[in-house]
């Protein structure tokens, strides 16, 4: 007796937000697919938290809203729904038409990598990011060492890729002007090493 492989069950992009509003756990959408966002470590949460304070404080008063882990994005390109770790939006946010929680014109967003994740979010979610037309920047950030990788849009198809792995170095966000130490980012998380 042979067994027939199971099927993933796929969904249309109205039946995934349709579920989402009412789910209490958060779900991304790819490819019809519905993957359940699991809960991140104190590591993750610490880092996630020191951007988004380095950013309001820099940001305040500016036309800038900075969204945190639970704000849908919507990525045309392929009808994909992600909720980015950071993202900032020119204010007010633009918002998917028909959608009152769906928002879709980042220019920076920032993922905190964990093991899991790390290979998605470097390749099919950046590839999915960079066809959002007002996005212009990406960072990637290591919970488990000081370690940043900056990609910053050049023009059509072309990112420049630099990282950070020292606590004493500082990076300029191009897309807010902002300058970050890793010291600061980290100092929840390194602080004692």
């Amino acid at each position: 007796m042979t067994i027939a492989p199971s099927q993933t069950k796929t969904y249309t992009a109205e039946e995934y937000l349709a579920l989402e509003v009412e789910s209490e756990t958060r779900s991304e959408y790819r490819d019809g697919e519905i993957i359940p966002m699991t809960g991140g470590t104190p590591a993750h949460n610490e880092i996630t938290a020191t951007l988004i304070f380095l950013l309001k404080s820099a940001l305040r008063q500016q036309p800038y809203s900075i969204f945190v882990t639970d704000q849908r994005l919507w990525v045309p390109d392929g009808d994909r729904y992600t909720y980015p770790d950071v993202m900032v939006t020119p204010r007010p946010a633009d918002l998917k038409q028909g959608r009152k929680d769906t928002v879709i014109n980042p220019i920076l967003i920032a993922e905190v990598l964990s093991d899991s994740t790390q290979g998605y979010d470097r390749g099919d979610k950046f590839a999915a990011y960079r066809t959002i037309p007002t996005f212009q920047e990406y960072l990637l950030i290591d919970q488990y060492k000081p370690h940043v990788e900056q990609y910053v849009k050049q023009s059509e198809n072309q990112w420049l890729f630099t990282e950070y792995d020292d606590l004493g170095q500082t990076f300029t966000l191009r897309s807010v002007e902002v300058a970050i130490a890793l010291t600061d980012l980290y100092e929840a998380v390194f602080s004692d090493k």
